[in-house]
């Protein structure tokens, strides 16, 4: 069972169908930190794992946007993000998975690991990719990409009340696996914060849910996509959409279980300073968690410094970086292909 969502609230399953691409319920892992001789207990949420295919938090996202894109009898899906954007590769992977054609509109963003590979990743599905930047005609675009070619355009980072539902979904499953007794309660949730929306929906659901539990959302983006106030309207609009589809969902209480956390971004998107780095480092050592600088890294910084600074757990960091092998490496390939001439940068020298 994985439609913990729909299970709670029968009269949503009639309207808000998904498509099952994720492997749910994920595990949870507990741990023991060693910080400055003190040892305390963390439990990880293991959305590395969310699907066998590609993982990371994207995929709950986009079990109902790939719904609604069959539902409106879509052939291509279409999104947005930067060049190493783990939302576009996850959008091209399982829209690729169920039959559909893929347009990715990406942006130029810091020179980064990885970012090669999740290019050649993209080669290799036959993704069309689009150089989306600011001085873009972005009407221009769509109507060359988008019009009259049956697209369903999926929003950057996949953030919007639909979206959200992946993650409202996800707090009812975290309550289930509390009450089966695979963890206590968490009192604090860690979580990367980029374009808002997961954790919005995880701050909406563990309300509903009547999970006592913050979420600490780590902003790891500095763009108009990443801010406190987007996030809490996106909250209130799919708690009233919610409760429009079946007035016995009331979510109310959500705005005492979020908590927006700015002091990580390390200068800005896909930025490092040292203590992500060391994060970094400690969840290899203590945790055997393979996270990276742009999102996960940040998160755990965050969540070190409160455990350090003596804050109560129990704590639950939510791992939402895909731990699946792409198959791909990061070298350049003799021909770009579909990958535009533009990102040969993020190949090296």
């Amino acid at each position: 069972m994985s439609d913990y969502l729909a299970a709670a609230f029968p009269r949503l399953r009639a309207k808000l169908n998904k498509t099952a691409i994720a492997d749910l319920p994920t595990p949870v892992s507990q741990h023991v930190l060693s910080l400055d001789a003190v040892h305390v207990d963390v439990y990880v949420k293991h959305d590395d794992a969310s699907s066998p295919l590609y993982g990371g938090n994207k995929v709950r996202k986009l079990e109902y946007l790939l719904q609604r894109a069959s539902e409106r009898g879509a052939r291509r899906v279409a999104t947005f993000g930067a060049a190493g954007s783990n939302h576009a590769l996850a959008t091209a992977i399982h829209a690729n998975e169920l039959g559909f054609d893929c347009t990715c509109f990406l942006s130029h963003q810091k020179v980064a690991p990885g970012v090669a590979r999740t290019l050649n990743m993209h080669r290799r599905l036959g993704t069309e990719i689009v150089h989306w930047h600011g001085r873009a005609d972005t009407v221009a675009l769509c109507r060359r990409y988008v019009q009259h070619r049956g697209t369903w355009v999926i929003p950057l980072g996949g953030t919007c009340w639909l979206g959200a539902l992946g993650f409202v979904n996800a707090a009812f499953e975290l309550a289930r696996q509390v009450a089966d007794g695979l963890l206590p309660a968490p009192r604090n949730i860690y979580m990367a914060c980029g374009t808002t929306g997961s954790v919005a929906g995880l701050a909406l659901g563990l309300a509903a849910a009547g999970l006592d539990t913050t979420v600490q959302a780590v902003q790891v983006a500095d763009n108009p996509f990443s801010s406190e106030e987007k996030m809490r309207r996106l909250i209130a609009k799919t708690q009233y959409i919610l409760h429009r589809m079946d007035p016995s969902f009331i979510g109310d209480g959500w705005r005492d279980r979020v908590v927006w956390r700015d002091e990580f971004l390390a200068g800005g998107y896909a930025r490092v300073d040292d203590a992500t780095l060391s994060a970094i480092g400690v969840a290899r050592e203590q945790l055997d968690l393979s996270l990276e600088p742009t999102y996960t890294g940040k998160a755990m910084a965050a969540m070190l410094h409160d455990l350090k600074d003596g804050r109560e757990g129990p704590c639950l960091f939510w791992n939402t970086y895909n731990s699946r092998a792409l198959g791909v490496d990061s070298e350049r390939p003799p021909s770009l292909g579909n990958v535009p001439g533009e990102f040969a940068r993020y190949y090296g020298s």
